[in-house]
């Protein structure tokens, strides 16, 4: 598929590129997409959630009441989880939610993903740019010049470009990442999805093998 190379002012350059049809215009395997994305947000998880149970509870071991006669259940501890102030029966304990999924599955599943932006028209290639310095001005600018003030944007760059990150970072509709850096969950989480022609080559060339 053709697309057309804008420049950061938003004008048409009059060049196209040409992207891959086996990474930008596959069959999208939704399970795929589906298990890459849950195991992204799992291993985001820090899973240190914990509650005290019964024997961590601070409190006296004594026997709170005798065993018979008082017309009521009996009680060996005031620690117990019926108790106020006891312990919590079968709480969270510390946990790692992170699991492992096949390179070749997570590949089919960022191949859907930009399957899934260019058939919604979605995708949009701009030449490489750089600023002098850091400006979050300029890069506002160039969010207004393509349209996406208002949309939630992922910029994928071919290599680090420190002034170019730095501009988007105060900004939280907008991010910027290299292709090494992409995933399943970045890629549809972006209203549109700008890439840079440096770095096509390398995410083409991540997605084919």
């Amino acid at each position: 598929m053709k697309v057309a190379v804008l420049d950061y002012t938003g004008k048409d350059t009059g060049r196209q590129v040409e992207l891959s049809d086996a990474v930008f215009a596959i069959e999208p395997n939704d399970h795929a997409v589906y298990l890459d994305v849950k195991q992204h947000l799992a291993n985001k998880r820090q899973g240190t959630h914990k509650a005290k149970e019964r024997a961590e509870v601070a409190g006296s071991t004594r026997k709170i009441k005798k065993q018979k006669g008082t017309g009521t259940a009996r009680a060996g501890s005031i620690k117990s989880p019926v108790f106020r102030g006891g312990g919590r029966i079968f709480g969270p304990r510390p946990k790692d939610y992170s699991f492992k999924l096949n390179k070749n599955l997570k590949r089919l599943a960022r191949k859907s993903a930009f399957s899934l932006q260019a058939k919604d028209s979605n995708i949009i290639v701009l030449e490489d740019f750089n600023f002098e310095a850091p400006s979050t001005k300029s890069f506002i600018n160039v969010l207004k010049a393509l349209e996406l003030d208002s949309k939630k944007s992922l910029f994928v760059l071919g290599e680090s470009n420190k002034n170019v990150y730095l501009s988007s970072r105060n900004l939280k509709g907008s991010e910027v990442v290299t292709s090494s850096e992409l995933n399943t969950y970045k890629v549809l989480n972006a209203g549109k999805v700008v890439l840079l022609e440096g770095a096509i080559a390398d995410i083409e060339a991540n997605l084919s093998k």
